[in-house]
């Protein structure tokens, strides 16, 4: 069958590298001069560095197998992570057990029932009984008041901000049980992944994978639309005409709505129900590092960012002649003023709360700047989000739909983006399934 994938970030690059595989005519369009998707990088003092900060869990199965299969896995290292929280003027370390009961902020009884919550949360394994409960109402019940509002509400409001309060506690679940999966054990430093030289080596060995089964990956070539006649997919508009079998959108919803105009209408509302917030991603060279944590999470309501990743305090400068690597991270809807602010504008917006989290910060330790923004970063999920998910089939025959709103109810990440381009992808090829088993048949646990 001739299949096109629209989308080269890492779920269209997997599904057109399975179905590639199983012997497909596989013709991949990436609207940008390059592939990745929110995994792409740009170059820094001649290495290589996500536009985004990444790294993967030990508990990462699909994205690990995928890596062997690659043959990538000796370019994988594991790191022990360095995790803090900024609250009232001081970072406090948050890695172990043992940092939660030293988290001087809360009571010695919030501790242990915050800790006794965290660890029953980590155990339980059935997230739909929890879909019916906010994040908000279930946390502070069980977790406590003052836990809730010190611990778990900033990360509810860096990821949905004004949403927070809508939030199911599925989604906070799956958090507890991906960090748990990269312990060895529960009272264990954590460890993440990160592949030597930036995890461009995995993209483009999808990309030279689909190219190698006699497939085409396409870059700067966005689709204008999908052909569809008589309500049967018949290919695709991307400058010419490409007559294909099938094809698989890996697209935001609201993209996948402009391309295929005349879908039908219960399908396209469901997909115009689902919300999503834009990532602000304002990326920093450094001549000196704003702390000694990696992922310090801002327990602040008045901070314009939510998360200061200092991607050389898990990488060595040294991988970047010297420079410090931070990355400060928000999440905002279109609304917010801050959405089309330029990286400059972000910068001195941001000035203030740096020189809280180190005194000494000063405007001229940085050499240069990137801002990147993503309006598809975070779908908006609230209770009962199971029942609005979209099925992959769309009701235009041989037309799927695969993208991160069916990612449920674990958050975002290349795992389960791998996880989801297998999935849609054994679903298209009609001889059966791939040689080794996704996690599960939907992107649910």
């Amino acid at each position: 069958m001739s299949i096109g994938v629209i989308g080269g970030g890492v779920t269209g690059l997997t599904a057109g590298y399975e179905l590639a595989k199983e012997g497909h005519q596989v013709v991949l369009f990436e609207g940008q001069p390059y592939l990745g998707g929110q995994a792409s990088t740009f170059e820094i003092e001649g290495a290589r560095l996500e536009r985004y900060y990444h790294h993967i869990f030990t508990g990462d199965e699909d994205m690990m197998r995928l890596i062997g299969e690659l043959g990538l896995t000796e370019r994988m290292q594991w790191l022990a992570s360095k995790v803090g929280f900024f609250y009232e003027g001081k970072i406090y370390d948050f890695v172990t057990p043992f940092d939660l009961l030293r988290f001087k902020p809360l009571s010695f009884l919030q501790r242990i029932r915050a800790g006794l919550v965290t660890l029953y949360l980590q155990r339980f394994g059935d997230w739909r009984t929890l879909e019916g409960f906010t994040a908000q109402e279930w946390m502070r019940r069980y977790a406590g008041q003052q836990a809730h509002e010190v611990i778990f509400a900033p990360l509810l409001r860096a990821k949905f901000g004004e949403y927070a309060d809508q939030v199911t506690m599925a989604w906070l679940w799956s958090k507890f049980k991906d960090r748990v999966g990269s312990r060895s054990r529960t009272m264990a430093r954590e460890l993440l992944g990160y592949m030597e030289g930036s995890f461009q080596p995995f993209i483009d060995a999808l990309a030279d994978g689909i190219r190698a089964q006699g497939g085409e990956v396409l870059t700067d070539a966005p689709v204008e639309r999908v052909i569809v006649e008589g309500g049967r997919v018949k290919g695709i508009q991307a400058g010419d005409i490409w007559l294909l079998d099938k094809v698989i959108a890996t697209v935001p919803s609201f993209v996948f709505l402009d391309i295929v105009p005349d879908l039908p209408a219960g399908y396209a509302d469901q997909l115009r129900e689902v919300r999503y917030q834009t990532s602000l991603c304002l990326v920093l060279k450094m001549t000196r590092s704003l702390s000694r944590i990696y992922w310090l999470n801002i327990s602040d309501p008045t901070f314009p960012f939510v998360g200061a990743i200092e991607h050389t305090n898990l990488i060595p400068p040294e991988q970047y002649n010297g420079k410090h690597i931070l990355y400060l991270s928000d999440y905002v809807s279109k609304s917010d003023p801050l959405h089309s602010a330029s990286a400059e504008e972000l910068m001195m917006h941001y000035l203030s709360s740096l020189r809280e989290i180190n005194p000494d910060f000063d405007v001229d330790w940085v050499e240069d700047s990137w801002l990147y923004r993503e309006d598809a970063a975070q779908p908006i999920i609230t209770r009962g989000y199971s029942r609005r998910i979209p099925s992959y089939e769309t009701p235009v025959e041989n037309l799927y739909l695969a993208n991160t709103t069916q990612i449920y109810p674990q958050d975002r990440g290349m795992n389960y983006s791998v996880r989801l381009g297998r999935v849609v992808g054994e679903l298209v090829n009609e001889s059966g399934s791939f040689s080794w088993p996704v996690g599960t048949r939907r992107v649910q646990g």
